[in-house]
């Protein structure tokens, strides 16, 4: 199968709550550069996200060995992408989920069928000009042809954009999450929280909330609450006589 030449990359992607968290963490700058190897392994080999080679799943040492860094910090980046769901291990096999998707590869093999068949007619019609058997102008060109193709992956785009807009998730959801996940966050705090801030994360409109309540496990409440929730300290004082 042959490589795509270009990967898509959001340009809000470092405000995605799991790129906030993995600017939080030691190697931070490591991690992301293998991030983004990973993402351009992907599109060369073409294949769905599924890292195989010759049909032998890649290893974290043959990964090591291609993205020429340490294999603790391969090691590292993977488990991190592993736990945000970034990478998934299917059959002992590392893939990048809903790759396609995420990359409109069926939107762009279908806009290059489209851009074949208008040069092929293009070309037809200037045949048809040099031979002297047609009189009409050309009003297609090449340029015309890209101009048109890229507007109408820009309107596809746009749909599925549109499609993949955040919908708060109902306290049923939160639940169920929670409850499959095993940890002690609070559906109806984790749903009022967020409610009262309009579904904001720092300044940025949320995108992801399985991902806000991965969050709350590691923090329990947001800071706000914390300050809120924790203790009053009281002073007590004896009156002397």
């Amino acid at each position: 199968m042959d490589s795509v030449k270009w990967i898509k990359i959001c340009t809000d992607i470092f405000d995605d709550e799991k790129m906030c968290l993995i600017e939080s963490m030691p190697n931070t700058d490591g991690i992301i550069v293998c991030w983004f190897k990973l993402l351009c392994m992907a599109g060369k080999q073409n294949n769905s996200g599924v890292f195989m080679f010759n049909k032998i799943a890649y290893t974290d040492e043959m990964l090591a060995t291609i993205f020429r860094r340490p294999i603790e910090l391969v090691r590292l980046s993977l488990e991190t992408f592993v736990s945000f769901g970034m990478v998934e291990i299917v059959d002992n096999v590392y893939t990048i989920p809903n790759w396609e998707k995420h990359q409109s590869l069926d939107a762009l093999e279908t806009a290059r069928e489209k851009t074949r068949q208008r040069v092929a007619a293009f070309r037809a019609k200037q045949k048809q000009l040099a031979n002297g058997n047609a009189t009409s102008n050309v009003t297609v060109t090449a340029c015309n042809v890209v101009e048109e193709d890229i507007e109408e992956e820009k309107k596809e785009s746009k749909k599925k954009e549109t499609a993949r807009r955040f919908t708060p998730p109902t306290i049923e959801e939160v639940r169920a999450y929670c409850e499959e996940r095993g940890n002690n966050v609070s559906p109806e705090r984790f749903i009022d929280y967020y409610s009262s801030i309009g579904w904001k994360v720092g300044k940025n409109s949320m995108k992801d909330w399985r991902a806000a309540v991965r969050t709350w496990e590691r923090k329990e409440t947001p800071k706000q609450e914390q300050e809120t929730t924790e203790p009053r300290k009281t002073a007590y004082f004896w009156e002397g006589d």
